[in-house]
């Protein structure tokens, strides 16, 4: 139940061509601690509920539990969540042995655009696109739960 996770910004629009899927995301937060986060999430008419925990020194690898749940439950939880729901659409695009997910928000985050990859291990090497721009694992303000609390049309 450990999550191996790199971010990205992201400087062109170029992924779009490249996409395999895309998908619209909506989510909130139950809980946004930094030590634990809990998030009601809608993604292709599914739902879900997932449970992070705070992640290490590098920010690479943290604790992460997600189940599905009933669509009509995660609509439910979304109207008890914090205040600041996120807002994106996803983009799934292959590269090499790996998928980078590319989300773009809309509402109080529009004008962010962060890639992320998942990995086996830590020092795991990937092939990296022309697109990516700025490294920023573990940096706090790129996570979701911040986002929610201090978007980035604010900064």
């Amino acid at each position: 139940m450990q999550e191996i996770e790199r971010k990205f910004l992201v400087h062109s629009l170029g992924f779009i061509a490249e996409a395999f899927h895309s998908q619209k995301i909506a989510q909130g937060y139950l809980n946004s601690t930094p030590e634990r986060t809990v998030r009601i999430r809608i993604k292709d008419k599914k739902g879900f509920i997932t449970i992070k925990g705070k992640g290490d020194e590098s920010g690479i690898t943290r604790f992460e539990w997600e189940k599905e749940i009933d669509l009509h439950e995660a609509e439910a939880l979304l109207k008890l969540c914090e205040k600041g729901a996120i807002d994106k659409t996803r983009y799934l695009i292959k590269k090499g042995n790996h998928t980078f997910e590319v989300d773009i928000f809309e509402g109080e985050n529009k004008g962010l655009i962060i890639a992320e990859i998942e990995l086996s291990e830590a020092n795991e090497t990937f092939q990296k696109p022309s697109w990516l721009a700025e490294e920023v694992t573990g940096d706090e303000k790129y996570y979701n739960a911040y986002l929610s609390k201090k978007p980035f049309t604010t900064w």
